[in-house]
């Protein structure tokens, strides 16, 4: 830094293409700082240094942060944002940033920051946590595969001409996509570039007589090749993407950058020839077509026998044989069920919590055993709640769905705790609502129960996630917070989570998550009442039973019991026929699937 002329350096997570989850080569802000979850930024001065993360992630970063580390817990009274801070830094003082890994607009808005308080932000030519990293891991070297067109569902040339079309109207000759799984959705290709994200290391350049892929050509199959020429897409070296803008700037060419998600290197190689305007690849990705919506139940389906086995076994290991297991040793043997089911990868690390681990947001067992030892992740033996949080990436579709449950008698805290997550849950599931609402103005149904006796949680209730892509996509979301993505309208074919929880530190978390598909819905009253307007609801993707021990029946509605056993209903006509007459998972299923009734002393 000194050597820069530099006196703080701002490292963000992400690689140039600003990815949430990255190939080990790029995880500069873990390496930097030890503090391993998936979204946080890290400044550094000569004497301080600090992490900014969101409330998923604060007890972790207790835990892995030295004494050394500042935490800043975002979003939390009396905490300064990172371009607020900064005001402490001295006259003059000049901030480092490597543009390759800021997104135009993070690195716009630092500008702003910073030349209000009289200082100067430096893009540097190369990034210095780099020049530290003695045993940085290599580059990422997986191969493209093909998505074939009935899984697809639309063809290249038609996205093609879609997003020429966007960028003539924005007034740009060419658009680049940047994001990864922008590259994959547009080419109908998938990849193995970054762990748990079927996506490939590359960029697109989209111009009017043609596309370019720059990509290693070593990751390209013959296949790939073939398919991506017989549609007018050439490929060039990966780093050659910046010599092609310069080519479109000297030609009197405009390139369209996604300010959110190109990143602030290619915006000033560009030198001006940049239109800034929204992705047009971000919202049909989105919004899926009906081939995609099929893969996705499919997958789903097969995920749910792959979890009627893994909880069948679970079960059977801890309470009838009274095995205790690791909650690491639980995430391995949940891949093997659901590798066995034809899953690819896991969509996401496992998190796996027993007891005062399930109230760490997004715990890692698995990373947690690979540094410490398998010894220091907590048993799981029956006598405190587990919350299991996890995925698969099939050849159809990607699937996330989170269970909490107790293999003991859980107390009448958790049981209420759990039915008040469950509930906003459900409120969320039955809600019905107009075209062109936003995910901001849902987010209250799922806290509802919960804040009604001063509960509630720090995150978000749902993100979106993509058909056979990464499992976490936007550019639609559902949370408290007014934010770019939470105001984005919910339409048909998006797919969202819908994951309320509960965690209190020390003791216990509780999460509940269907992946669910906004779908048209009918109304009584719309066609005379509504100014034409559509109505819409949800439609649930994931098909896993619900713990019916843990709920607290007099703390349900009518509804809400009606909702469950048609849920269950469904799960065990749908997942049933794919497990065989007799196997263990079966028979779990039948039994987790059985309609509740009415306890003695509960209205009905």
């Amino acid at each position: 830094m000194e050597a820069c002329g530099v006196h703080a350096l701002v490292v963000p997570s992400g690689d140039a293409h600003l990815s949430e989850y990255v190939h080990p080569c790029y995880d500069r802000r873990a390496f930097i700082s030890g503090f391993t979850g998936s979204a946080g930024t890290v400044l550094v001065t000569a004497d301080e240094a600090l992490l900014w993360t969101d409330g998923r992630y604060f007890l972790q970063a207790e835990d892995e942060l030295g004494d050394e580390w500042t935490l800043m817990r975002e979003q939390q009274k009396g905490v300064p944002t990172l371009e607020a801070w900064l005001k402490n830094l001295p006259d003059g003082a000049v901030v480092g940033i490597d543009p390759y890994v800021h997104s135009v607009k993070a690195a716009e808005g630092l500008k702003k920051a910073v030349a209000e308080r009289g200082l100067e932000l430096k893009a540097l030519p190369t990034n210095l946590v780099d020049h530290v990293w003695a045993e940085r891991p290599g580059p990422p070297s997986g191969a493209a595969r093909v998505m074939p067109l009935e899984v697809a569902g639309v063809g290249v040339p038609e996205k093609m001409a879609a997003v020429r079309r966007a960028a003539a109207d924005a007034g740009a000759d060419a658009y680049l996509a940047c994001a990864l799984d922008e590259v994959a959705w547009l080419l109908n290709l998938r990849g193995d570039d970054v762990p748990h994200c079927p996506v490939l290391q590359a960029y697109c350049l989209v111009e009017a007589d043609g596309a370019t892929l720059f990509v290693d050509a070593a990751k390209l199959p013959a296949d790939a090749v073939a398919e991506l020429s017989a549609m007018g897409v050439r490929h060039a070296p990966y780093d050659g993407v910046e010599a092609a803008l310069r080519t479109l700037r000297e030609a009197g060419g405009k390139a369209m950058f996604d300010p959110a998600l190109a990143n602030y290197g290619l915006y000033l190689a560009a030198e001006g020839a940049a239109v800034l305007a929204p992705s047009p690849v971000a919202l049909p990705k989105a919004t899926k077509n009906d081939a995609e919506l099929a893969g996705m139940l499919d997958a789903h389906l097969r995920d749910g026998a792959a979890l009627a086995k893994f909880y069948a076994w679970l079960r059977r290991t801890v309470v009838a044989e009274a095995t205790p297991i690791s909650e690491a040793q639980l995430s391995q043997r949940l891949r093997a069920f659901r590798e066995a089911e034809g899953a690819q990868d896991v969509s996401f690390p496992t998190i796996a919590g027993s007891g005062a681990n399930g109230a760490i947001i997004h715990y890692n067992c698995e990373a947690v055993a690979a540094f410490a030892g398998e010894d220091v992740t907590a048993i799981i033996d029956g006598t405190q709640m587990l919350l299991l949080d996890s995925g698969g990436q099939y050849a159809t579709g990607t699937t996330d769905v989170t269970r909490t449950l107790h293999l003991g008698t859980p107390t009448p805290w958790q049981r209420e705790c759990w039915t008040r997550v469950l509930k906003g849950h459900i409120a969320l599931s039955s809600q019905i609502f107009p075209e062109g609402t936003p995910g901001v103005a849902l987010d209250a149904l799922a806290r509802s129960a919960l804040w009604q006796v001063g509960l509630d949680y720090l995150h978000g209730t749902g993100h979106g996630v993509g058909a056979a892509l990464n499992v976490h996509e936007g550019p639609q979301s559902i949370r408290s917070q007014l934010t770019d993505a939470s105001k984005v309208a919910l339409q048909p074919g998006m797919i969202l989570s819908n994951e309320p929880g509960y965690y209190e530190a020390g003791a216990f978390g509780i999460r509940i998550e269907n992946l669910l598909v906004v779908r048209p819905r009918e109304t009584p009253h719309a066609a005379a009442h509504s100014n034409g307007k559509t109505f819409l609801g949800f439609e649930p993707l994931t098909h896993v039973p619900l713990q019916q021990s843990l709920l607290d029946h007099s703390l349900l509605t009518a509804a809400e019991r009606g909702w469950i056993d048609a849920y269950h209903a469904q799960v065990w006509e749908r997942v049933s026929p794919l497990l065989d007459e007799g196997c263990e998972g079966r028979e779990w299923l039948r039994e987790a699937t059985q309609p509740l009734g009415v306890p003695a002393g509960v209205a009905a």
